[in-house]
């Protein structure tokens, strides 16, 4: 199933040539590669964990390995590559120039992402034009190497407003040779102006089987079942599906589900018990995870309602979609306003309980 051996977690996406489920976005950009005609900008969007990051690397790879263009090409729409005739694109990464990738000692490659706060010594909450700054000057330089210059910027949704500009101006003026992937969970957030002059790479949710045997191969030690179990509340997310089994998601989901199945008259002692088990731990994932779920659930409940056929259906229709904008706003508030979770947890799902009997 993979080029190398996994450790029992994904390597990080510059490390990992597992992608799976993404053929279609692959063979888009390896068709405008052979094409002689490589757009300098691609815009790589889908939900999160889907492989968006490990494409972007992966692409990365591929043209530092592979594209030394023969001469400066037209333009916007690209540099003249050499006439080789690759059928995918993964590489060795133990090619010298890939090992050189991962280790960010190669020197026509550079990645941005959200740096650390001398002070806090956390992450950044976002993506500063100081970080940003370097990438026009960089992609102006010469290749060292003869080929491309190549930019990832994971994640551009979280570049401030004078980031996303700075970005901007090297798009309007794109120099030749360079390549700049922009890894995007909702390209929505992105300047109009950015979005139209990047090519789409729209990759898709994973399909269920896909994700289970991908948990298999991250950890083994997880159960057929629980893997089986994963994938169907993972949204086509590897990512989301490891961080459920990391955090204890799956129990939660079991737990919110088995009172969720006593309605229309809630189990309020088995009710409680969750909310005691949420309140007490200190990190909040699980409180995210349940507020996520509980989320999930009325979706699908409104979409079910929605897409029935029934008159009676579209007409009982108002009260879930009222309980949903109602607890979305809650799990908000409780999450920027240091709420009381139980709290918040009991009056969900008694609102679920009267929605229900409506």
């Amino acid at each position: 199933m993979s080029d190398i051996e996994l450790e029992a977690r994904p390597p990080v996406a510059n490390a990992n040539s597992n992608l799976l489920g993404q053929a279609e976005a692959e063979a888009d950009f390896l068709s405008a590669f052979k094409s002689g005609k490589l757009p300098h900008a691609w815009l790589i969007c889908g939900p999160n964990g889907i492989g968006k990051a490990t494409l972007a690397h992966r692409i990365a790879r591929f043209v530092l390995t592979h594209g030394a263009p023969i001469d400066d090409g037209p333009g916007l729409f690209g540099d003249a590559l050499p006439s080789i005739d690759p059928t995918s694109l993964a590489t060795d990464l133990e090619n010298p120039v890939c090992r050189r990738i991962i280790a960010g000692s190669h020197a026509d490659f550079l990645h941005i992402q959200r740096s650390e706060d001398e002070k806090t010594g956390k992450l950044r909450k976002e993506i500063t034009v100081n970080e940003v700054r370097a990438v026009g000057s960089f992609l102006s330089m010469t290749p060292a190497e003869g080929g491309w210059r190549v930019v990832v910027i994971d994640s551009a949704d979280e570049m401030n407003a004078n980031a996303a500009n700075a970005v901007l101006k090297v798009l309007e003026e794109p120099p030749k040779r360079a390549l700049l992937l922009l890894v995007s969970h909702n390209p929505g957030r992105l300047l109009p102006t950015i979005r139209s002059r990047c090519r789409r790479l729209v990759l898709k949710p994973l399909q269920e089987w896909t994700i289970a045997d991908l948990l298999a191969e991250y950890d083994p030690e997880i159960l057929p079942q629980d893997a089986t179990e994963l994938a169907q509340i993972a949204d086509g997310s590897i990512g989301r599906a490891l961080d459920l089994a990391d955090e204890g998601g799956l129990e939660v989901y079991r737990e919110i589900n088995g009172i969720l199945e006593t309605l229309p008259q809630l189990d309020i002692p088995r009710l409680h018990k969750l909310g005691d088990k949420l309140a007490r731990d200190n990190t909040g994932q699980l409180f995210e995870r349940a507020c996520e779920l509980i989320n999930r659930w009325l979706v699908d409940v409104i979409r079910g309602s929605a897409t029935g056929g029934q008159q009676s259906a579209i007409t009982s229709l108002d009260p879930w979609i009222e309980v949903w904008e109602n607890t979305g706003r809650l799990f908000q508030q409780t999450k920027g306003l240091n709420l009381d979770r139980k709290q918040v947890i009991l009056n969900t799902f008694l609102s679920i309980e009267g929605a229900n009997k409506n």
